[in-house]
């Protein structure tokens, strides 16, 4: 019985790139620490339902849910691939996180709100370090910035983003971020994020924000690189060596660039491509067929309309990335074999090579986060590969090698 070894790195929200860019201010984990009691989980079972202290009719909820959910994968309690994992239900339980976060409820997410959550989520991710750069150039001093509240440079940062690179109304991004700072910090944080945002909106207007320069040796060009197309220093080093600049720099606008969705008909379940493709046709949902996969169909726009339709919930498909898929088709999985898939959450991958296995054998899902594998598990149910999944909630570099074939 062969053994296979897969291990990856997601490099995104849409598995590229999900690690900020940026180091974070000295002061930030001491902050986080204490801002983290006022975020519970989601309550299970009968336990008594939390009052709502208010409601906020007036926040903007988009706003609202992707600071808190910001803050949470700051602090390593939440993963923007998650987002609306589980369709629009999902709204209610960021919601809640909001109520909890933040002492209120705003009106609830609509189909549109939902799209811009996961739009200001991944995309304040990806320009973490440029927005970072921006938003310390306008407070003009280091401290100012390195001694901010975790919750008020969420919502600066989101409020860049939306002005530099959503190209939303400014004046009406400015006031919906005040007003949230006002109601869920104090006037004082409302009266800061109205003077650094207006600055900016002035700067850009006069296409003069403050951006360094490209020069010096090739060490300070990448640093400028780097916060230019919020990558890792040492990554923007790598690809220039490689690829040179031109080159790297048409990469990292590739990296930052909105993602397609892939779709992965659930073959387990007997649903072809062609099956998948009626669906969508149904849905008035343009696709396009993968070129390299034959169970993967690939969809720009549309895929609210795939949640709400319960295709994802009845376990009909799958979201995932091709080049997921194109792993899966190396590994090659075959019926009676054992495979161990390393970092496995949420599972993708683990998915994939299980329904591919006609329900023999057994692939071992490792991974360090037990809320993760929580979720691959219910989703191996709804996929009817249960049965050949075992899930082991484990950092793999506690083991030897040897020890976790022999434990396993």
């Amino acid at each position: 019985m062969s053994h296979l070894l897969s291990l990856y790195v997601y490099l995104s929200v849409d598995t590229r790139k999900t690690a900020p860019s940026t180091s974070r201010p000295p002061n930030l984990s001491r902050a986080n620490a204490r801002f983290n009691k006022s975020i519970p989980g989601p309550r299970k079972g009968n336990s008594t339902p939390h009052k709502t202290k208010k409601l906020n009719l007036e926040v903007s909820p988009h706003r609202a849910v992707s600071a808190v959910r910001l803050m949470r994968i700051e602090m390593g309690g939440a993963f923007a691939d998650l987002l609306n994992e589980k369709g629009k239900g999902s709204g209610d339980n960021e919601m809640g996180y909001v109520e909890r976060t933040l002492g209120f409820r705003t009106k609830e997410l609509d189909d549109r709100d939902l799209r811009l959550v996961t739009d200001v989520v991944g995309g304040t991710i990806r320009w973490r370090r440029y927005l970072d750069h921006l938003i310390c150039s306008l407070c003009h001093e280091d401290n100012t910035f390195r001694r901010m509240e975790p919750l008020l440079l969420q919502i600066l940062r989101i409020g860049f983003y939306e002005i530099v690179k959503l190209d939303m109304p400014p004046y009406a991004v400015v006031d919906e971020n005040v007003r949230l700072a006002k109601v869920a910090l104090r006037p004082g944080a409302g009266n800061m994020v109205n003077g650094i945002l207006r600055k900016l909106v002035s700067l850009k207007e006069t296409n003069s924000l403050p951006l360094p320069k490209l020069e010096g040796d090739d060490r300070s060009q990448a640093r400028v690189l780097a916060t230019l197309y919020s990558h890792p220093v040492w990554m923007v080093r790598r690809w220039t060596k490689y690829l040179g600049q031109e080159d790297a720099i048409r990469l990292m606008m590739w990296n930052n660039s909105d993602p397609s969705f892939s779709l992965r008909a659930n073959c387990r379940k007997g649903v072809t491509r062609d099956d998948l493709v009626m669906q969508l046709n149904n849905l008035k949902v343009p696709y396009e067929l993968s070129l390299n996969l034959d169970h993967f169909v690939r969809m720009k726009t549309g895929m609210q309309n795939v949640i709400q339709a319960g295709l994802l919930k009845q376990g009909l498909c799958s979201v995932q990335d091709e080049s997921a898929g194109l792993v899966v088709s190396v590994v090659n999985p075959q019926p009676g074999e054992s495979i161990i898939d390393c970092c496995a959450a949420p599972g993708g991958k683990t998915l994939y090579m299980a329904s591919l296995m006609d329900n023999k054998g057994m692939v071992y899902a490792i991974d360090i986060n037990k809320g993760r594998l929580r979720i691959l598990q219910e989703t191996a149910k709804v996929h009817q590969v249960d049965g050949i999944i075992t899930t082991v909630p484990s950092d793999l570099r506690a083991f030897a090698v040897g020890k976790l074939f022999d434990d396993i």
